[in-house]
């Protein structure tokens, strides 16, 4: 995604690693299978065969491993460009909505109860992840981990670095978080 909140791009980018680290992360279903129809949310249920939901089946799809029914629900808030039909609209999920989609969701603060952009700026990513993970349970802080949920904060750090020099603003900009500083003992 180009333009808008390096802040909220860093952190769209820390979901995305701990839900679909990959090549294709678009077209990624859970457990591991792509799809090429992105025309709409592929809707296609994959069993879940580890953790505490083993035998339910999981719709979550693309870069943000979004579930259909999120899905249905934030797309006709946040979708720029639906194709209105006669009898329903169509929210198309390739690359270019998933990512406006999300990024317009996680700007809302009614949505998640709390200044997501403003959070991040005084260095709060412990508290934002801690908000996110019941909607995407990888990022540690929920029923549900994986092999790098204790590294996000860092990731965020390295991809906030990043989106900052990209929008060449200053590193000095980051508000450093003493939880992921190290302590010395």
């Amino acid at each position: 995604m180009k333009g808008g909140d390096p802040y909220i791009r860093a952190l769209m980018r820390t979901i995305s690693a701990s839900e679909a680290n990959g090549n294709r992360p678009y077209s990624l279903l859970y457990g591991g299978q792509q799809v090429t129809d992105l025309s709409r949310h592929p809707e296609i249920c994959v069993t879940i065969v580890t953790g505490p939901n083993t035998g339910n089946c999981s719709t979550a799809a693309g870069r943000y491993q979004i579930i259909n029914t999120t899905w249905h629900n934030i797309a006709p808030r946040y979708h720029p460009n639906p194709m209105r039909m006669v009898f329903w609209t169509a929210y198309s999920f390739e690359p270019e909505f998933q990512d406006t989609v999300v990024y317009r969701w996680l700007n809302d603060t009614q949505v998640w109860g709390m200044d997501i952009p403003k959070l991040l700026r005084q260095g709060k990513i412990i508290e934002v992840l801690r908000r996110l993970s019941p909607t995407w349970t990888s990022l540690g802080y929920g029923i549900e981990t994986n092999s790098i949920s204790s590294s996000l904060p860092q990731i965020y750090q390295k991809m906030l670095k990043e989106e900052l020099t990209t929008t060449n603003q200053p590193a000095s900009a980051i508000t450093p978080n003493p939880a992921l500083t190290p302590q010395k003992k």
